[in-house]
């Protein structure tokens, strides 16, 4: 079961997309120096199909991106609302999901979203923004393959 706590447009998370960032609760990972802490607690309301037409309503015309911002405890729950999207949406609305965990479970498949961030928050190596992060963005193309984007988020 997915809840989410706020949602706001956002322009860095994804590149070259205007996303509608959803914030997820009930995080597992613990990652030590978590900038987002309040989202470790089982709070906020459902987040189903019918609540995320409601949230993307008002920002339909205006964003590109549908950004789901965990989701860690119920991958399942997060692929099918990307399906959900893809579909409804008719393909107007491209989908991420930023995951702290290494890997995309074996069950998920990976052409129900356009982008996946992989990797918990380790202070030492840095957030995506940093050359030394062990965390990766990866564009997924239409054939499942996921191209490392991470460097378009470092600082030149």
């Amino acid at each position: 079961m997915l809840k989410y706590v706020n949602c706001s447009i956002v322009f860095q998370e994804v590149p070259d997309e205007v996303s509608l960032a959803i914030n997820i609760s009930n995080c597992p990972n613990n990652c030590k120096g978590c900038h987002s802490d309040y989202l470790k607690t089982d709070i906020g309301s459902l987040l189903t199909p019918e609540s995320l037409e409601v949230l993307l309503k008002p920002y339909v015309d205006d964003v590109t991106c549908v950004a789901f911002m965990g989701g860690d405890n119920d991958p399942e729950g997060v692929l099918l609302l990307a399906k959900w999207v893809k579909s409804f949406y008719k393909g107007k609305l491209k989908t991420a999901w930023y995951s702290g965990k290494t890997e995309v479970p074996d069950f998920v498949d990976v052409k129900a979203f356009n982008y996946i961030k992989l990797g918990p928050y380790i202070a030492g190596f840095g957030p995506l923004t940093h050359k030394t992060t062990n965390q990766h963005m990866y564009k997924v193309d239409d054939d499942g393959f996921m191209i490392d984007i991470t460097f378009r988020f470092w600082k030149k």
